[in-house]
């Protein structure tokens, strides 16, 4: 399953939520503000390996946080956005 999350982790908890119920086969995708619980460092980051994550490079780069992704995260542009909505197993936007 595809997991959406396009709110900071340090605003609402809809990231942690998502960690909680997501499988370890599942991807998490972070866009919009959501791109913060992929700062390296992060009170969240311990989280990031509890399932496949991935941040929208252009949310990432308009936040000005390109440099400072923690390990493991993997940038997609939009056409892997795409990707992953229409090859994955049903979608969850967490808000």
């Amino acid at each position: 399953m595809l997991h959406i999350v396009n709110k900071s982790p340090f605003e609402k908890d809809s990231f942690t939520s998502c960690m909680h119920h997501a499988a370890a086969d599942s991807t998490v995708i972070l866009i919009e503000d959501g791109v913060y619980a992929a700062l390296k460092g992060s009170a969240v980051e311990g989280d990031l390996s509890k399932a496949k994550v991935v941040a929208l490079s252009s949310d990432v780069a308009a936040r000005g946080i390109e440099g400072n992704i923690a390990d493991g995260v993997d940038l997609v542009d939009y056409a892997g956005f795409v990707d992953l909505v229409t090859d994955g197993n049903g979608v969850q936007s967490w808000v």
